[in-house]
């Protein structure tokens, strides 16, 4: 081949070369960002996490914005997309999307459609992710359990077509949701016995349910074949939770837990004076609720060693709810003493002494087990009287060292668990002993002195 044809063969090869090149970017651009021609023809797939691509999140985000959330097929769907968005979170490992997700579900539930059943359903899913992955119960987190609750009060109140049959059944149902968010929040929180918040929220729900006739009235009944819901739990009291007593128990009781006496004062001035049947000297019917749910606060404070708490409920007692219908304080001492005035002895005095021999120390033993057998009458009339002298034990151990027999041992550990881990007792406050009048006068003048 000549030289020149050489050259010619080369000039050729390098034209072709140049005519198959990238075309230049456009004027700004970035020339070594050269785009794939394949990427704008060819659908991305969806992601399997979280983010605008997800075609499960789209479509729960956009029902969640729906103004139509209100009708019940689309509350089910919306429910079904949250409890499988919520699934999937936890498979991957996102567990603040899981529960966050939940959380925003139910108050779109709640305060944009008003469904309260199906709310509940996510509310139960939303507990039990915040158990399974161990979240911890922190101060944001008590404040969305506040938001849900009073979202769940407002769209079960503005429901004026629902049975009381229904109506029932979710009060009951919201009652177990929020007592596994307080032992949720006795597990994996810093407050010893549950954060004061769920205490208070289980405090106001269990009075407002003792005052809905759906719950305590023919309405609260339930099956008709005595067989509990299936939202009922193995360890709750079916019974207590359709009598007004019962759950008026529960109520002060988490009120106490939660350091609330202002609102135990406020529930008790709500309640009906004594009548002559409760007041009388030996009476076989329960003493009035007034003065048991005092009697029971006072010992559920002594019980968790917040003295302060009971002493200052007792006082308020006092002042505001027995002085004020016209009982001096020293008329209430002279007629406990007098057993022949025909007039039961009052709690409002009997949980004044018993603050009073708890500030003591131990050697005031004896007097503890005789102010405590010598009110048992009126400690037995109570409603529930073993969970009232497994408090008096709980009392009797922690201040005087009065070991409880081993089978109370048992009811004791219950009772804390109930609670979400505190306020247990047991028997130890029965024990015998003695203790004569004289020195019950003694105890008398000392708590004149104290100021009680």
């Amino acid at each position: 081949m000549s030289a020149a044809a050489a050259r010619r063969k080369k000039q050729l090869a390098m034209r072709a070369a140049s005519s198959s090149a990238a075309p230049p970017p456009p004027p700004g651009g970035d020339s070594t960002a050269v785009q794939d021609p394949a990427a704008t023809t060819t659908p991305v797939p969806p992601s399997s996490g979280s983010g605008g691509t997800d075609p499960i999140r789209l479509r729960l985000d956009g029902l969640l914005r729906d103004p139509s959330l209100s009708n019940e097929s689309v509350a089910y769907e919306a429910l079904q997309l949250a409890q499988s968005s919520v699934r999937r979170y936890v498979k991957l490992g996102k567990f603040d999307e899981a529960s966050s997700s939940a959380y925003v579900a139910c108050m779109a539930l709640l305060r944009g459609g008003g469904r309260v059943a199906v709310s509940s359903q996510l509310l139960t899913v939303l507990v039990g992710v915040l158990v399974e992955t161990h979240t911890a119960c922190t101060t944001p987190w008590v404040d969305r359990f506040k938001d849900l609750d009073g979202a769940y009060r407002l769209a079960l109140d503005a429901d004026v077509a629902m049975g009381p049959d229904e109506r029932g059944r979710l009060q009951r149902l919201h009652l177990q949701i929020l007592r596994k968010g307080l032992r949720w929040s006795n597990d994996l929180g810093a407050t010893r016995h549950g954060d004061v918040g769920i205490h208070g929220l289980l405090g106001e729900h269990c009075w407002n349910m003792s005052c809905d006739e759906a719950v305590v009235g023919d309405g609260g009944n339930g099956d008709k074949d005595g067989k509990k819901g299936e939202e009922d739990d193995d360890d709750d009291d079916d019974d207590d939770e359709r009598l007004d007593i019962g759950l008026r128990n529960s109520a002060v009781t988490h009120y106490a837990l939660a350091g609330d006496i202002d609102a135990i004062i406020r529930r008790l001035k709500s309640l009906p004076s004594p009548t002559s049947d409760e007041l009388a000297h030996g009476h076989v019917c329960p003493p009035s609720q007034r003065d048991a749910l005092l009697t029971r606060s006072v010992l559920v404070l002594l019980a968790i060693e917040n003295l302060r708490d009971a002493a200052f409920l007792v006082r308020s007692y006092l002042k505001e709810i027995e002085n004020a219908s016209g009982r001096t304080n020293d008329a209430l001492r002279n007629s406990y003493l007098d057993k022949s005035d025909g007039i039961a002895p009052s709690h409002a005095i009997f949980c004044s002494m018993m603050i009073r021999i708890c500030e003591k120390d131990v050697k005031t033993a004896p007097l503890f087990t005789w102010l405590v057998r010598n009110f048992g009458q009126e400690l037995g009339t109570m409603h529930d009287p073993e969970t009232v002298r497994a408090y008096t034990t709980k009392i009797g151990r922690v201040y005087f060292d009065i070991q409880p027999p081993p089978s109370m041992m048992s009811m004791m550990e219950n009772m804390m668990s109930s609670m979400g881990g505190g306020g247990g007792g047991g028997r130890g406050g029965m024990m015998p002993g003695g203790m004569n009048p004289a020195a019950m006068m003694q105890a008398m003048q000392a708590m004149q002195g104290g100021g009680m």
